[in-house]
């Protein structure tokens, strides 16, 4: 790649299931790289298993893209639908004598390894045809293989891993078209990342052995190598590569938990790589920062506190117009009912109050129960402790109060200084009440938040309803 070049990166995911957190973190990374130096981002999808591959995986993987804010560049492209062109590269290798048909049945194929393991030796197959006269060629279905070297060495150039060398002696003539004259997956992907134009290649270090293979590819076709970042995998907690045990590993299930999508780009940013000893920070600054070299060689543990202390973070300096949106998208992804036109408008009034607090959605949701709910409301076993005389006396006193004071704070905390003076209490003594009153909740925001949100009538209509509670006691 010269310097002038356009850097390209791509994400190119399998849709066979769930869109990983580390597809995730491999997006992320690649929309990064790119997208800091002016390049593209590109978006295909690996669907040539056609067993496995389903519609409502492809849009579970768009609707993860869409979810993290990953916007990528031009169309998707289907790996399926290039099928011809995958073909075409393997016969014009065929005709430049790069690759050979391979008749070999699967049944020799087998028997030449279990000989091999009774042996002792080697099961990578070398194929008696690799050299075999045209001539010679039986009238039977047959594979087009690559004429990997047979000797010495090939070195994988990586960013992370540094120059990781193969032997030649170890890498196999591997099929590039089956016998039914469909691609394989090694094939397609190396022409499909040339086509595309893709200079920068950053996937999971479990494709480093595939990198040896596929540069055969490109050698062959006399193509320019792409720059090769092979990152670590992300592990649970115990040190063991994320799956299932661990807790949830798909995109869908972290945005149906409620985790802002600021918050989860930051962590995952950070899962793996690092920029000094900077943990928070915005889509800006990571575009700015992010280099290879400062991927970690070691696989990165997910830590859930981590995540949520990065989300809480993230939550207070959202602005709340993007909160709002993301709650509804958070409300759709976990299945729950959307809210109505007047609960958004109260929602969106309390944002100031509680987001500062709340870690994910469901959290800022419960602290904002009070504004949501419509009266008359149920009380939960420690509110419901208030419904008593006392209570209610102290209640009825700040009632007038309430009732000639202007809706601010400062009026507000008067209206209630001049209960707790006449009484001679704290601030508590009346706060424990006005919660109950109010929430129907022992743990609230402030009482005199609260009161700004709801406004006067419904704030004096809430007093009455525990006035009535009190007397019906």
């Amino acid at each position: 790649m010269s310097e002038t070049s356009q850097v390209v990166t791509r994400i190119a995911p399998s849709p066979t299931g769930d869109m990983h957190i580390g597809t995730a973190r491999t997006a992320l990374f690649s929309w990064l790289y790119a997208r800091g130096r002016g390049g593209k981002f590109l978006l295909r999808i690996e669907d040539t298993d056609r067993a496995r591959s389903t519609p409502e995986a492809t849009q579970g993987i768009l609707d993860g893209m869409h979810w993290l804010g990953l916007d990528y560049d031009g169309d998707v492209v289907s790996q399926f639908e290039r099928a011809d062109r995958h073909a075409e590269v393997a016969r014009e290798m065929l005709a430049a004598g790069k690759a050979y048909k391979c008749f070999a049945t699967q049944e020799e194929i087998e028997a030449f390894r279990e000989q091999a393991r009774a042996n002792k030796e080697s099961t990578l197959y070398r194929s008696p045809w690799r050299d075999a006269d045209p001539a010679t060629h039986p009238d039977a279905p047959y594979v087009i293989r690559v004429k990997a070297p047979r000797e010495g060495a090939t070195v994988v150039k990586d960013q992370v891993q540094g120059d990781v060398t193969f032997r030649n002696d170890q890498l196999d003539d591997m099929i590039l078209l089956r016998s039914d004259g469909t691609p394989t997956y090694m094939l397609a992907v190396v022409v499909d990342d040339h086509d595309m134009g893709v200079t920068h290649v950053i996937r999971g270090d479990d494709h480093l052995a595939n990198a040896a293979r596929q540069m055969t590819i490109y050698e062959a076709m006399g193509w320019p190598l792409p720059v090769y970042a092979h990152i670590p995998l992300i592990f649970g907690p115990d040190g063991k590569k994320m799956s299932k045990r661990h807790g949830a590993t798909g995109v869908a299930e972290y945005q149906a938990m409620g985790y802002p999508a600021a918050g989860m780009r930051n962590y995952l940013a950070r899962l793996g790589w690092s920029h000094g000893d900077d943990e928070f920070f915005s889509d800006a600054q990571a575009m700015e920062w992010f280099d290879l070299s400062g991927i970690n060689k070691a696989p990165a543990r997910f830590d859930t506190k981590k995540l949520e202390n990065i989300c809480g973070q993230h939550m207070a300096v959202m602005a709340d117009d993007e909160i709002m949106s993301e709650i509804d998208g958070y409300l759709a992804a976990a299945g729950e009912p959307a809210l109505e036109d007047g609960q958004k408008s109260r929602l969106k009034a309390t944002l100031t109050y509680v987001k500062g607090a709340s870690k994910t959605y469901p959290q800022l949701i419960e602290k904002s129960r009070f504004a949501l709910v419509s009266r008359p409301f149920d009380m939960d076993e420690k509110a419901q402790k208030q419904v008593n005389s006392v209570s209610n006396g102290i209640l009825e006193e700040l009632t007038p109060h309430l009732q000639s004071a202007s809706w601010e704070h400062d009026a507000l905390e008067e209206a209630v200084g001049c209960v707790m003076a006449a009484r001679e209490i704290g601030f508590g003594k009346v706060a424990a009440p006005l919660r109950s009153a109010l929430a129907g909740r022992a743990v609230t925001p402030s009482v005199l938040d609260m009161m700004l949100v709801l406004g006067r009538d419904e704030t004096l209509a809430r007093l009455a309803d525990f006035k009535a509670a009190c007397e019906d006691k």
